[in-house]
């Protein structure tokens, strides 16, 4: 009995301690750190320096040493046989030439001395190292500004809960108060019906929301890097995220694109090109090895070569080989001509990054300004709309105003009570947008 109690305790204790591992409790800066490290496109990215490296040492290797060892052995089944007429007579004679068994064993050392090809491909290697951290600072930028969309839609999604539950309620009093005054004989029965409509759309809204907010929360797990079932706790509220992603001095801040991400790619895609050209020219170039042969041969009838009696005959070798390029039918003027055109258009896309980047960063300041001016409006007209709202409302039951004109006024207020939601998450979103364009830093 006292084992079975034992061992239920343990199963709740095991089963509370998993769910407590399961459960996260974040804030917005917390949950990009947490995806700077563990989301997947950031591991993917440190996955492709890493393997950057790896090329890096692997074209290196090319110009240094290379050692190789060979062994060949050989067991004839059926000899070959030579004939020769030895005495001038005519008749043919038949050989056999060399032993039944031999093995050749050999060690060869080569050494690369010049090829124009090699010193360009380490550098090309390097910058493509370097276009791999490149590619991972985007990553990380991306990554901020995704999570950022991602943690505001689910506050975006709690907050709209909270707000249609409130106006169900308010609604839901309302039409039990029309339905008792419509049955005492003191107003229509379209003005019953008219409330009810609206509740009804009210509570297909809420039961929609509160669908999308699991996957709000599921697509913000994906976005750092968590199981998507992992459960959540966000410590960040919307109202106070939109009242520290206000700062009207981003708006005021010089573009520098060559500071920015995009343009450093663009530099490095020209320098690739670049590259290819100086690497198509150097296939004009000769090439230069040396190498060195050391190697011993056995021969037998039968397989004796692991005995004491088996004879060895050693031989080694020191060459130089050169290789010069003469003639390739202008194969190799046609492939630099390509190269250059190619670096041509690398100088236009760079012009154009130049252009696109200081665009963008206007055009992000506009949109921050602009989201930071709805918001402003957007907090105030949900305020109006409320007050008025309520004035109908009193003067509906009052018998003064009819049930139109409550619906308007209350149609009114759900639309400027969601303007209001979308108008702070515009904020965070477009100053995230904001800060990408202006290639702010990270903090980490």
């Amino acid at each position: 009995m006292k084992k079975t109690i034992l061992a239920i305790c343990t199963f709740f204790l095991l089963t509370a301690f998993n769910a407590q591992e399961k459960e996260m409790s974040l804030s917005l800066d917390e949950a990009i750190a947490y995806a700077l490290e563990h989301s997947y496109n950031t591991k993917a990215a440190r996955n492709d320096i890493n393997s950057a490296k790896e090329k890096v040492w692997e074209t290196t290797t090319i110009g240094l040493p290379q050692l190789n060892a060979n062994v060949d052995y050989q067991n004839f089944l059926k000899q070959p046989i030579s004939v020769a007429d030895i005495n001038g007579d005519g008749v043919d004679e038949e050989f056999v030439f060399g032993t039944k068994q031999n093995i050749n064993a050999s060690v060869t050392l080569t050494q690369l001395l010049f090829d124009g090809s090699y010193l360009v491909g380490l550098q090309a290697s390097k910058t493509y190292l370097k276009i791999s951290n490149q590619a991972q600072e985007k990553t990380e930028l991306l990554t901020r500004e995704a999570v950022v969309n991602a943690y505001g839609n689910v506050l975006v999604t709690e907050n709209s809960i909270a707000i249609l539950q409130g106006n169900i309620k308010i609604l839901q009093k309302n039409y039990n108060d029309a339905k008792k005054i419509y049955e005492n004989g003191l107003n229509e029965e379209e003005d019953v019906e008219q409330l009810e409509i609206t509740l009804g759309n009210l509570k297909n809204q809420l039961n929609n929301v509160i669908r999308m907010k699991e996957i709000a929360y599921q697509m913000l797990n994906l976005s750092i890097g968590n199981p998507i079932n992992t459960k959540l706790i966000l410590t960040d509220t919307l109202d106070s995220l939109t009242e520290t992603n206000i700062n009207l001095d981003l708006i005021a801040q010089e573009f520098n694109f060559n500071n920015h991400i995009d343009f450093k790619i663009a530099e490095n895609d020209r320098e690739t090109k670049r590259l290819m050209v100086k690497l198509e020219q150097s296939k004009a170039l000769p090439s230069l090895n040396a190498f060195m042969n050391y190697g011993t041969q056995g021969f037998s009838n039968s397989f004796t070569f692991f005995t004491s009696e088996q004879r060895w005959f050693q031989s080694s070798l020191f060459g130089v080989s050169l290789n010069i390029p003469i003639f390739s039918s202008l194969g190799r003027t046609a492939k630099t001509a390509q190269a250059k055109i190619a670096l041509e258009t690398a100088d236009l896309r760079l012009e154009e990054t130049k252009q696109r980047l200081s665009l963008q960063a206007k055009k992000a300041k506009n949109d921050y300004q602009l989201s930071i001016e709805n918001y402003n409006t957007a907090k105030k007209n949900v305020g109006l709309a409320e007050r008025i709202e309520k004035k109908q409302r009193i003067k509906f039951f009052e018998g003064i105003s009819t049930s139109f004109e409550l619906l308007q006024a209350q149609n009114q207020l759900y639309t400027q009570q969601q303007n209001y939601i979308q108008s702070m998450l515009d904020v965070i979103a477009k100053k995230a947008t904001l800060e990408n364009a202006l290639n702010l830093p990270i903090t980490k």
